[in-house]
């Protein structure tokens, strides 16, 4: 698992976050596979590019998943630039054995449609160009309820845990 705060289960331990849901219901269901991860708040798709090689080469993964991007929208990085990052992680994942999947983001729409929709489109492309599995947005089910996520309305809560790995699952599970 590679992401941002949303993967590294910013304001709550570790083992509360879906990460850690995912990893108990893969035992409970006595898949093959457990999970890493090397989720850290605040990473850019920049960040996990860098830090990828290493990690494929130390953990040697059946499966990769991608949850990065948040912050680049957030920052307004260019579009283009965060394309090309998850292209290149994909690959790297790839060329490594692993297959990828792809949990897209959303950001608020401060920096306009044009930006907004671009953001959201580079997820798309990206899957496509590389022949990766693209999930639904993880958090569609928690990120406008108010009771599931944190005060800053950009991270969800412990109670929305669950509901982010059943999102998740759905297109994960085909790959298992």
């Amino acid at each position: 698992m590679l992401g941002d705060s949303i993967s590294a289960a910013y304001g709550m331990s570790l083992e509360q976050g879906w990460v850690a849901l995912l990893d108990t219901r893969l035992r409970e269901q006595e898949r093959p596979y457990h999970t890493v991860n090397a989720s850290i708040s605040g990473d850019t798709s920049a960040g996990g590019l860098r830090r990828l090689p290493a990690l494929l080469e130390s953990h040697q993964p059946g499966i990769v998943i991608v949850e990065l991007g948040g912050n680049d929208g957030l920052r307004g990085y260019p579009v283009g630039q965060l394309k090309n990052n998850l292209i290149k992680m994909v690959e790297l994942s790839q060329n490594a054995g692993a297959q990828t999947l792809i949990l897209p983001m959303e950001i608020p729409p401060n920096l306009g449609k044009f930006y907004t929709d671009a953001f959201r489109a580079s997820f798309v492309q990206a899957a496509e160009l590389t022949g990766s599995t693209l999930a639904a947005f993880p958090l569609e089910s928690v990120a406008l309820k108010s009771d599931l996520m944190q005060p800053d309305g950009i991270h969800p809560t412990i109670a929305a845990q669950p509901l982010i790995l059943d999102s998740v699952w759905q297109s994960l599970e085909g790959l298992l």
